[in-house]
């Protein structure tokens, strides 16, 4: 394994905990303006129907996504500049 790699590691590490928690703000507040109401449904939450749920879940589950692909394409890009190196 390269040594940029491993040198990575606890980095992304650090900035994978950093983008689940930005995205949870951000889904928290999507969910309010399209869900109508302060929280999310839960799968086994018997008073929501099954389309909220598997919607909640599918707008979750692209938020999460798309943030942590920015957060890690900013920070493998960060590395570059500051080493030359690509870490990936």
């Amino acid at each position: 394994m390269k040594a940029s790699k491993v040198a990575y590691k606890p980095v992304g590490l650090v900035l994978g905990a950093v983008s689940g928690a930005l995205a949870g703000m951000v889904f928290n507040q999507v969910w309010k303006v399209i869900g109508h109401d302060e929280d999310a449904p839960d799968a086994t939450d018997m008073e929501r129907g099954w389309r909220e749920v598997v919607i909640a879940a599918a707008v979750q589950g692209a938020i999460f996504a798309a943030v942590k692909a920015a957060v890690d394409r900013g920070g493998a890009t960060a590395v570059h500049r500051l080493t030359g190196t690509w870490p990936g």
